[in-house]
This record gives C-alpha cells, structure tokens and sequence, in this order.
C-alpha cells in the first residue's frame, strides 16, 4: 500500500472582496520532497501559502496531513501539525540574541522564569542542524542576512517542523550565503523535512525541485516532473504562452552623453576614481558581486550619498549633486532596489505615489491640485500598464510587479534625462520582467539615458548595450554588446581579467 502524501490540498477556494484568490487549487508534498510553486505575482502562491500556514483560512476545500483532514484556522495550529512558514521579510528581532529568537514566544521555563541554560541548549541543537557556528548569546543584528535566515529556519525546526514553507529565501543573500542555504535545504530534505519553495528565479528551481506546480491567476496551471523542469517550460505554464523574444533588446544608435562622472569618489568605497559615461538611447548594465560597491556608485550619482570629489555633468553641463533634490532638478530619477523601505509609501493610494515627486509643480497656493494629480495618474496607469482598481487604491495591496511599476511611474512623470534602475526586477515575475524589460526599452528609443544594476545575469546580458564590472569598489573594466557573455562579467567580476578572442 503507496503512503499517503504528508500533505495535501483538494480543490481550495479563497475569495476577498472583488477578487477569486485560490480557485480550486490542488497538490501534493510527498516526505522528504522539495515541491516548487511557482507562478505570476498575483497567481495565488502567497494566499495559498498562508492558508497552509494557518495565517488565512480557506472558504471552500480540504488540507489533509498524512492523509487526513487539518483544520488548520491558526499558525499554532499549523505549528501543531509540522507546517512552518518562512516570510521573505525575516520575523526576527535584532536586539535578542540568536536562542532568544529560536524560542521566541515558547521560552522553557522554571518555575514560572525563563530557562536561559535549557534554551540555549536546544537552541545549539536547532542551529547546529542548519550549519550554522556561532554562538546563540550573539546578538542577531550582527549577523549578515544568509546567517540570519538560517536562524529563521532553525526556529522553524525548534517546533519540529515537517513542513517548511520558503518564500523567495534568496532575495538577498549573496552568491555564497545562497549555496549555503541550498546545502542546508538538501540536508533537510535527506533527513525526511519536506520543503515548499516558492521563486521567481527559476534557475534555483531546476536545481532544486524535485518536482513543480504552477498556478496561474488562482487556477492549477501545470505540474513538472523532475525530468520536465526547464525554464522554457516553466514560462509557458506561467505565462500560458511562448516568450521567444523575452529579451527584445534593439540596439539604437547613441545619441549625445547624457550623463558623465570624471574621477568620482565615492563615499567609503575605493580610493580610487570612477569615471563613466551613459548616452542617451543607450542602456547600460553595472554587473558585480555582492559588496563590489554598485548599490554605493549609483546613490552617489543622485546625490543620496554625496561624492567625496570628482565633477558630474548632465547633458554636457557641469552639475553640483548634493543632494536627491539636486539630482531631480538635474533630470536624474533613480528606483531604489528596496522598493518597500526606499520607493513607496505603502499606506498610500496609488495616486499619491505616483504624484510624489511632482508635488511641487502641481502645488497651487501651497494646495495640492488634485486635478493635475488625478491627470498624471491616469496617464501613467495606462502607459505602464499598472493593474489596479482604480488611482485609489492602497500600494501596499498591489502585487510586486505592480509595486515596481508605480516606483517608475512616479519618476517617469517627471520626463528624466537619465533613469537608474538598482535591481529593477527583484522579487517580481517573469511577467512583470517582460513589461519592465519592454518599457527600459521603449525609454532608450525615446532618448532617455538608462543605467541599471543587476545581480541575474541573464539580464545583464539580454539587455545592455554594454557593461561596466565592478570590482571591489572600481570599474574592472567595460564589455560591448559583443564581447558580452557569462565568463567575460565573471572574470572582470572576480578580479581577473576576460579572455580575450
């Protein structure tokens, strides 16, 4: 007789007002599997996920563990049968060492105070199954993220978890903490822990998954097996058709230097110069490792961090960027990598985002003209293609790709000469990464100036008219369309040099 699945959904319904989340969705987790779930923002992968985690109940449909109904109407009663769910926004408390965390809210007791020596014990034993070596008295903030994510998990698996749900673990950890974190998942999986991985990067998925389901605006869209996981059928399922021409980049003719850094230095980086030049129709990538200094190069160009010497010139006029202000009045717009924390205020419409930064220009008397705010909301909605309700609705509850996209509508309202982009397409679908590409696109031929940073290296190489590598806080060198390719970034990326045919 075959085992029954340690967990299983049956045709789960979930509605909110206007919206059909989750309709009919099934699958399976069989023990010891890594299952992908992979689909659009907006697919009902997060709703699902929550719904098995006890955050959100179903309206219609059954959860079954170990081949019987769960009636899981809370996270402790998911916690009672195994399921954990790990947020991409970590639920950690920096100020509270790393036992302190693992049992936080469950502390062993004695007579009736907490037990610090049995917690730190056990805790030991959680943390030493992730791989994780050091001490549970240290203070969790100081810890870089991939540590830190470990710690999430190893608090996951101080309640005995069979059932460990991940939502886009990678997000932000580097190169080497990601390699971590897949060995650890793969132990996990050997010792029987059953993992749901949800992604956008769909090259993690095949190395990962042993098997995938793909929703599809709240349906059941298709099912992979092991032999079957391969980008090209994961995007068909995701986007119900072929995307031949995911990178449509179409070279354009440069026009006149749009924008021009002679010996910069920036603050806290490497004391040497960096001098660049972007053209206008042009789209220019900035490739590195984690910690070369692009996130740094790019917030000192808009000012956000002013340079320690060096002279900027925006449309081959000189200009003084002391400050983001400075930087807007130039014709500079830069989107934030961290769009949440740095590139909206998510308690406000969708409306009052987008007319942000042009707030002075359509103040009148000190008043807000709600007309020619209404006005540039609309016709951003519509350009990007931003899906939602109406100019009204609340930031926070559109999907990530929609998020991104009121981020650039709030800065292209302004008509910038030069757009920096830093991660334009973390965290959203390939869906949404189409529209993004498609619209970088559409700014270059229209005469706008973009440089990006990116961490996929299929975008830097898809997109660009060229590259700038850095390394360890310098330009390591510039690649054209032509030399451009996977070990030519690596090398320049790692200090070397790319070879050369």
């Amino acid at each position: 007789m075959s085992r029954a699945p340690l967990l299983e959904v049956r045709g789960v319904s979930k509605r909110f007002p206007g919206v059909l989340a989750l309709d009919r969705v099934s699958l399976s987790l069989g023990h010891g599997e890594i299952l992908a779930v992979i689909g659009e923002n907006g697919a009902g992968k997060s709703t699902l996920m929550k719904v098995l985690a006890g955050v959100q109940h179903q309206d219609k449909g059954d959860v079954l563990v170990d081949g019987e109904p769960a009636a899981i109407d809370s996270v402790n009663a998911a916690y009672d049968r195994g399921i954990v769910l790990i947020h991409q926004e970590l639920n950690l408390c920096g100020n509270l060492d790393v036992a302190s965390n693992v049992y936080l809210g469950r502390e062993p007791r004695r007579h009736g105070l907490i037990d610090h020596k049995t917690m730190r014990t056990q805790a030991q034993a959680c943390i030493a199954k992730v791989g994780l070596d050091v001490k549970v008295s240290t203070l969790v903030e100081r810890l870089p993220i991939g540590r830190q994510q470990l710690v999430e998990i190893a608090k996951a698996l101080s309640v005995d978890a069979r059932v460990l749900i991940m939502d886009e673990p990678t997000s932000s950890l580097s190169t080497r903490e990601t390699e971590t974190l897949f060995a650890v998942i793969e132990d996990l999986c050997a010792s029987g822990v059953s993992i749901v991985y949800i992604s956008h990067r769909l090259a993690e998925v095949k190395r990962l998954a042993h098997r995938v389901v793909v929703l599809r605006d709240g349906h059941n869209a298709g099912e992979l097996a092991r032999d079957e996981i391969e980008h090209d059928a994961m995007v068909r399922l995701m986007v119900g058709r072929d995307v031949s021409q995911f990178y449509a980049r179409k070279p354009h003719e440069p026009g006149a230097v749009a924008l021009e850094a002679e010996d910069i230095v920036v603050p806290g980086g490497a004391p040497e110069p960096i001098s660049l030049r972007v053209h206008a129709r042009e789209i220019v990538g900035i490739a590195g490792l984690v910690g070369a200094g692009r996130s740094e190069l790019i917030e000192t160009l808009f000012g956000v961090t002013p340079a320690v010497r060096g002279h900027l010139r925006v449309g081959g006029t000189d200009v003084r960027i002391s400050s983001p202000k400075d930087a807007i009045a130039a014709g500079l717009a830069l989107v934030p990598e961290d769009r949440k924390q740095s590139g909206l205020v998510l308690e406000m419409a969708v409306r009052e985002n987008v007319s942000l930064p042009s707030l002075e220009r359509e103040a009148r008397r000190a008043f807000i003209d709600k007309r020619a705010e209404r006005e540039v909301a609309g016709r951003m909605i519509a350009d990007l293609g931003i899906k939602t309700r109406d100019d009204r609705q609340v930031v926070k509850d559109l999907s990530g790709g929609n998020q991104q996209k009121v981020v650039l509508a709030k800065w292209l309202a302004l008509a910038p000469r030069v757009l920096l982009l830093d991660e334009p397409t973390r965290g959203i679908d390939i869906g949404a990464k189409h529209e993004i590409y498609a619209l970088m696109e559409r700014l270059a031929a229209d005469g706008v100036a973009v440089l990006f940073i990116s961490s996929e290296m299929e975008e830097i190489l898809g997109i660009s008219d060229r590259v700038l590598v850095m390394h360890e806080g310098r330009i390591a060198g510039e690649l054209g369309r032509g030399e451009l390719d996977e070990e030519a970034v690596m090398q320049l990326a790692t200090g070397g040099q790319p070879a050369r045919t």
